[in-house]
């Protein structure tokens, strides 16, 4: 899961990123708001509403329009009108300063379950192509050139997941959100073994890469 905090206060923002990194996220920092915008895509936004270059509730209405990306604020605006206000702006979710590492951690993970969906993309009916490789949503059929592929429901959701984001890598912790819809902790095994067996059943045509540490990418062969 990758994580943007948006904070221009170095202390706090030394604080955030190490217990989210301790937690085992991915975290990037900005520490404006024209950095916050121009951040890559991330799947949740910690942003502070007290920014040097702009109001945070204009980036927060910004943000709210990039599909897949919750956006919890963090900030020591706790008046009532001003946590109705950050809400009806577009937060998924409103935390006052000073607060505990643990809440902000259960709001984050309440946040993910929330998301989920969007961010998985639900609701897309749009087959997907990577070379010779074809899914169909809607039919749950997936094919390599002429080749019918016989695949479970989570080797399925698994290879949809790879393929809606060829090109990138997608890490262990993603795959296990959104195609077992749970934070994970079971043994590895589990998910080599849906990667093996997709490996077995695309061939030669379609390649799903290990990048170690990190997660999985799908790529055509040459």
């Amino acid at each position: 899961m990758r994580i943007l905090v948006v904070e221009d206060d170095d202390r706090v923002a030394r604080g955030l990123l190490t217990a989210l990194r301790h937690a085992g996220y991915e975290v990037h920092r900005a520490a404006s708001a024209a950095a916050a915008l121009a951040a890559a895509p991330v799947d949740v936004v910690l942003l502070d509403l007290g920014l040097p270059d702009g109001d945070g509730l204009d980036v927060l209405r910004e943000l709210r329009d990039r599909r897949g990306t919750a956006v919890i604020a963090v900030t020591a605006r706790g008046e009532e009108r001003e946590r109705v206000l950050g809400l009806r702006a577009g937060a998924d979710d409103y935390v006052v300063k000073p607060f505990g590492t643990a809440e902000l951690l259960a709001r984050i993970e309440a946040v993910l379950r929330r998301t989920r969906d969007a961010r998985a993309g639900s609701g897309r009916s749009e087959a997907l192509e990577l070379g010779p490789l074809t899914l169909d949503p809607a039919t749950r059929e997936a094919r390599v050139a002429d080749r019918p592929l016989a695949l479970t429901r989570k080797e399925f959701d698994l290879l949809a997941l790879l393929v809606g984001r060829a090109g990138s890598v997608v890490s262990r912790d993603l795959i296990v959100d959104q195609v077992w819809k749970a934070h994970w902790e079971a043994p590895s095994r589990t998910l080599d073994t849906h990667i093996a067996a997709l490996r077995g059943k695309l061939g030669a045509e379609v390649r799903i890469e290990t990048v170690r540490g990190v997660g999985y990418r799908i790529v055509v062969t040459p």
